[in-house]
């Protein structure tokens, strides 16, 4: 595997690193939850549901962030827009460790979304700079495990952190986190983007781009099936809790099953950056998404057979296995198929393959969640028709691409 440019940092360091900054998106937000009952009781005692908003401000911040820091790292160069982003979003952290009121705390969660955008967004793009092709999608694959890992742990590290040093413990927690990054990208990482492939950040320049991705049929698809895959994580992320709560009287065990659950469909990404190279990144997508059509149906049908309550706990946990292994599967190799074409604005491009995905898949989960009834099968009807829906988008890929090389 040859990168496109050689950079003095090895292979395996830049993916950890780039992991980690993906990772302070789900560690922002999940390790947020268990901390949530204590926070509606001290901030907003007359409606402790209110505190959930902490979680849906910060996801606002960062769909805003994504669609800016892009092509700000695209004008700038990466690492400016790295480090500024990762010092506002220790700022704002410190704010949220401070705040006193719910008000105050949701102003400080949406400017921590906003500045949580720049090392996630533009990892992506430092990876582009530096790989090409099925390398980058194996590149990927291998930070994606950290991706679906975090989620995993972040519950109970949160649990931790609260027993320590009440729920006011999170921010600095988070504070610790970023600081560790910043300091490894201003020592170790050197600048990805040469001064002469920066493209000014104005508006005619940013849609001429912006008008090249949508037009492009490949990038165009890509990005469909994206928040299909990001609207099935969600869907099953948004009920998966009360799942296992209402159906299964469960709730006590769930940060452990839940844990238990993504360490081992975080192996997916191993296995994607293994085969990828053999099979290419079209067809895992395609395959992924055939062999969820196949188990969500047979899920649905057995979620409707009448056995007893501890076999339909183990199919769905196996198919929450499935499920999370499909989002490992997929995600990095949709990535890298919308990337490959857009390497001369790579910053721009993942600023609006984030953005769009992003905005498009949180209506979907909300709708699934919207559906649920006190028992799994909505969620795994919707799971169903998104999975038809992407491989049907797949094969559409296929004719297009076909009809372009013809």
């Amino acid at each position: 595997m040859s990168p496109v440019k050689d950079i003095p940092m090895h292979r395996t360091e830049l993916i950890v690193l780039v992991a980690s900054m993906f990772a302070c998106v789900a560690f922002s937000i999940d390790s947020m939850l268990p901390a949530l009952p204590d926070m509606g009781a001290a901030l907003s005692p007359e409606d402790p549901n209110r505190a959930g908003m902490v979680l849906t401000v910060f996801v606002l911040g960062l769909g805003i962030g994504t669609f800016v820091t892009g092509p700000l790292s695209d004008a700038f160069g990466r690492r400016v827009v790295i480090l500024c982003g990762a010092a506002a979003f220790i700022g704002a952290a410190a704010l949220a460790w401070q705040a006193d009121t719910l008000e105050t705390l949701l102003v400080a969660r949406l400017m921590q979304g906003v500045s949580a955008a720049g090392p996630r967004i533009v990892a992506l793009a430092v990876l582009r700079d530096v790989f090409s092709g099925r390398a980058m999608a194996q590149v990927m694959s291998l930070a994606m495990m950290v991706f679906m890992i975090v989620p995993a742990i972040a519950p109970l590290m949160g649990s931790l952190v609260i027993a320590a040093l009440d729920w006011h413990g999170i921010f600095l927690a988070f504070m610790a986190f970023m600081g560790a990054i910043m300091i490894w990208v201003a020592v170790r990482l050197p600048e990805t983007l040469e001064v002469a492939d920066r493209r000014p950040f104005r508006a005619p320049v940013l849609w001429a781009a912006l008008l090249e991705m949508v037009q492009h049929p490949t990038v165009r698809i890509s990005i469909l099936v994206q928040a299909l895959s990001m609207g099935i994580l969600f869907s099953m992320l948004t009920l998966v809790q009360p799942v296992y709560d209402q159906v299964f009287d469960r709730a006590g065990s769930f940060p452990y099953w839940f844990g238990a659950v993504a360490i081992v469909a975080g192996s997916a990404a191993l296995v994607n950056a293994t085969l990828v190279m053999r099979v290419g990144m079209r067809r895992m997508v395609t395959i992924s998404y055939f062999g969820q059509m196949l188990i969500s149906g047979a899920v649905l049908v057995l979620f409707q057979s009448g056995l007893s309550d501890t076999a339909i706990f183990t199919v769905f946990v196996a198919w929450q296995v499935s499920v999370f292994f499909m989002a490992g599967l997929t995600m990095g190799n949709l990535n890298a198929i919308a990337m490959e074409p857009m390497g001369h604005i790579a910053g721009m491009a993942a600023s609006i393959i984030g953005g769009i995905a992003t905005v498009l898949a949180a209506p979907i989960a909300t709708i699934v969640g919207l559906t649920f009834d006190g028992t799994p099968r909505p969620l795994a009807l919707g799971i169903l028709v998104l999975s038809i829906a992407g491989y049907v988008l797949m094969l559409a890929m296929y004719r297009v691409e076909a009809r372009q090389t013809a």
